[in-house]
């Protein structure tokens, strides 16, 4: 068969077999032109999913009649003025998206430059340009395209349904939006409107986070920790939910590389190994993360949608990447999310409140009877408006809804009047003023119930400690601490473990042995393809050697990190502090429950145990008192 060359047309096609894949394909590149035009205003309007007809409205530089017409020539672009493909400063190339586009479809492009009278229009369809014709517009572009795919109707069997492409196409600019805080963008169908974004003054200092926050929700911009640093040629901001603040997949995980929206193995894998501390496996957390870098040091042309890149130096950006947000979650302390005591506060939502008639028992009447004598305030009709109950009364409120604390000589038969006695008097001498609020986030100690949770009152409302869970990440943080300081524990193996490689595989794997060292694994070369581990880390016990080690080379072969060996240390850490930290069931005194909770405030990442579960509840005192209608 002899070689021959293609038609123009046939090669647009092709192009856009590789550019477009549905309409958002379209939208992500008509949406890229406004922005690098400079545009503060971009318009979408769609019919039928984007497969009838979509349209990309703007307000930027617009083109005059000569750039129009030049437009959708394969190869034509203005964003390469250097004609240097490493050093890409813009989102995309007109002389790419449009031929392909106008190869496919039926390609309408209306431009006024400011240089010019008034507008010109330039008409595609399947491949053929027609001649410009004058037209009215304002300042900008507008670009509509009709019936996609209609040169290539093959293409079209693989379009979903209309509702499957609008929820594509409104990721594409949820993204964009996240980027370009200062331009506003609309999406409309022939219903309604579908995204909303309103332009954010470059005057506001939090003018990033409330355009995150109105595509990622109040939630994230309550309980995102903000992100910047500056590292060599590498600049990383943004923002970090907390660990409590998850869902079950990655879909608000959102990464951009010099303001373009990415897909990268090594961005979300640092995202992975920063929160691997506070998360379970399953769960992921909710980012938005800033690259600046030199475009020289990255490759944006890997994919033809320029959604994948690839980095020169890819050890130093996941490095930037978890420290900065390790950083970040360390110094949020014991915060955990708001989400928490809202989902609470949901949940205790009263819709019928039944009538009870309840007849105190006479141990109980008598105590009443005797506190009253001696504490109670001498007038009637309740509590007076906005006066704060006196330490007594409040200890003998809690005390009379929970088990008393365990006190050393407290008979099981004596009265509630004298256990409270008693109680009061071990609490003189145990714990510090008890109206210092100010001084303790988490409050004071007043009760446990069900032993297992620790109520204690704040100087704004209550909080709800599950002991279990926030033992067992003190006990967790103390192991790491201990492991920083001393170092890992190794044991020798009796019968070294021989374990057979490919000659790729095993050079990797030695040329990371100084850092699997550090973490407690010794091996070396043992002929052949062979390595042979003879120390490995006490903490894996009797654990299966032979399969750690085939984990770790798929972990550098696709990471280039020794990451598995680590997460799989951590996971024994998480077992140890899960079987010796307080049960669940176990009663504490007063004294343990202020210990803890003083213990939770200094220590970091305290607000969610090992698996990211939340470990405190705190209700504030406006919230419960909507709860009474007293709001």
């Amino acid at each position: 068969m002899n070689i021959r060359l293609l038609p123009p047309t046939l090669i647009n096609q092709i192009a856009a077999g590789e550019v477009l894949e549905r309409p958002s394909s379209a939208i992500k590149e008509l949406v890229e032109n406004s922005l690098d035009a400079g545009a503060t205003s971009i318009e979408v309007v769609l019919r039928d999913g984007g497969r009838s007809y979509m349209a990309v409205i703007d307000n930027g530089q617009g083109m005059n009649q000569q750039d129009l017409s030049l437009c959708v020539q394969r190869h034509a672009t203005s964003k390469l003025p250097d004609e240097d493909l490493f050093h890409i400063k813009t989102l995309g190339f007109r002389g790419e998206a449009l031929p392909s586009i106008g190869s496919v479809a039926r390609l309408k492009i209306t431009s006024k430059h400011d240089s010019e009278e008034h507008a010109w229009c330039l008409s595609v369809e399947g491949g053929a340009q027609k001649d410009l014709e004058p037209a009215s517009l304002p300042l900008g572009t507008k670009v509509e395209v009709s019936d996609l795919f209609f040169a290539t109707p093959a293409r079209l069997k693989f379009l979903k349904a209309p509702q499957t492409e609008i929820t594509h196409i409104q990721d594409v600019l949820k993204r964009l939006a996240m980027a370009n805080p200062y331009v506003s963008f609309t999406l409309k169908d022939e219903r309604k409107t579908l995204l909303q974004c309103a332009a954010q003054s470059r005057d506001d200092n939090d003018a990033a986070l409330k355009r995150l926050g109105s595509i990622m929700g109040d939630d994230f911009t309550e309980n995102a920790l903000g992100i910047d640093r500056r590292q060599e040629e590498f600049v990383l901001n943004g923002f970090a939910g907390l660990p409590t603040l998850n869902r079950a997949n990655a879909q608000y995980q959102f990464l951009f590389v010099n303001g373009r929206p990415v897909k990268d193995k090594i961005l979300n894998h640092g995202v992975k190994v920063a929160y691997a501390d506070y998360l379970a496996r399953d769960r992921f957390p909710l980012v938005c993360l800033f690259l600046e870098l030199d475009p020289e040091a990255v490759d944006m042309n890997v994919h033809p949608a320029k959604t994948e890149v690839r980095f020169r130096e890819p050890g130093k950006v996941r490095s930037i990447i978890v420290s900065a947000l390790k950083s970040a979650l360390q110094n949020s302390g014991f915060r955990a999310s708001t989400t928490v005591a809202n989902e609470a506060l949901a949940s205790m939502t009263v819709e019928h409140q039944p009538t009870l008639t309840m007849k105190p028992s006479s141990s109980f009447a008598q105590g009443m009877k005797t506190f009253s004598k001696t504490s109670m305030p001498a007038y009637h009709g309740g509590a007076r408006p906005n006066e704060r109950p006196s330490t007594a009364a409040r200890n003998f409120a809690f005390a009379a809804q929970a088990p008393a604390p365990i006190t050393p000589g407290l008979a099981e038969g004596s009265s509630f009047a004298l256990q409270q006695a008693l109680a009061e008097e071990n609490l003189e001498g145990t714990q510090q003023d008890q109206d210092d609020f100010a001084a303790y986030p988490l409050g004071l100690a007043r009760a446990q119930v069900y032993e297992t949770y620790i109520i204690a009152e704040s100087v704004d409302g209550i909080v709800i400690v599950d002991q279990h869970a926030v033992h067992e990440r003190l006990v967790y943080e103390g192991l790491k601490k201990e492991m920083s300081e001393k170092g890992i524990r190794r044991q020798g193996l009796l019968i070294p473990e021989v374990i057979e490689l490919s000659e790729t595989q095993k050079q990797k794997l030695l040329s990371k042995s100084d850092e699997l060292e550090k973490l407690g694994l010794f091996l070396e070369a043992f002929g052949g393809n062979s390595v042979v581990v003879r120390e490995m880390p006490a903490l894996l016990g009797q654990g299966d050697i032979k399969q750690l080690i085939l984990d770790i080379v798929d972990d550098l072969d696709e990471m280039d990190s020794s990451a598995k060996l680590q997460e799989t240390i951590d996971d024994i850490l998480g077992t140890m502090a899960c079987h010796g930290s307080i049960r669940a069931g176990r009663r504490l005194s007063i004294q343990e429950m202020n210990e803890l909770l003083r213990q939770m405030e200094s220590t970091p990442h305290s607000g969610q145990c090992n698996h990211g579960r939340p470990t405190y509840v705190e209700l504030k005192k406006k919230d419960i008192e909507r709860l009474f209608g007293r709001r």
